[in-house]
């Protein structure tokens, strides 16, 4: 009877464990800011503007996109691209309206440009120069490992001096 119930013990803990693990991955999911006054009767325009709204920056919240952020701006933001989707603007016409509004800094994924290119340019020289960096470091220590001999005439004369000083 002790084995039995010991059994139906482990099982119920096992399972409450499971339970908790799974309702705490629940919250690892991010939760979306879009309020239901915000959502479009059309599904195909509401696919649109959540996917724009994925792609833009909360000027407030700075690493959040405008989806997932709760900030008054960011809501307005999310208006202005449905008002924009209703207008019958394309997607390209709306994040252009934004960069021109905002500047780059409202895309969450830059586009490359002449001011953005060092920003998209700048991990391939670090890559660029660590690989420099370690080759020259690996040079150097094979040539601290290469022995120079020397010519006859020159241990002649480092003997002579070395007789000389005594050594």
């Amino acid at each position: 009877m002790k084995r039995v119930m010991k059994r139906v013990m482990k099982r119920a803990l096992n399972w409450i464990r499971a339970t908790i693990l799974a309702l705490s991955m629940l919250g690892a999911f991010p939760a979306h800011a879009v309020q239901p006054d915000e959502i479009l009767a059309d599904p195909a325009l509401e696919t649109r503007a959540r996917d724009l709204s994925r792609e833009l920056r909360c000027m407030v919240c700075q690493n959040q996109s405008i989806d997932d952020s709760d900030a008054p701006l960011a809501r307005d933001l999310r208006l202005l691209v449905r008002e924009r989707l209703k207008a019958g603007d394309t997607d390209t016409q709306i994040l252009d309206f934004l960069v021109a509004r905002y500047g780059d800094f409202v895309l969450l994924k830059p586009r490359l440009t002449a001011h953005t290119a060092l920003l998209w340019l700048l991990p391939f020289l670090i890559l660029i120069a660590g690989a420099g960096a370690l080759l020259a470091l690996r040079r150097r220590q094979r040539m601290a490992g290469v022995s120079i001999r020397l010519s006859e005439e020159e241990e002649a004369r480092v003997a002579e001096v070395l007789k000389k000083e005594g050594l």
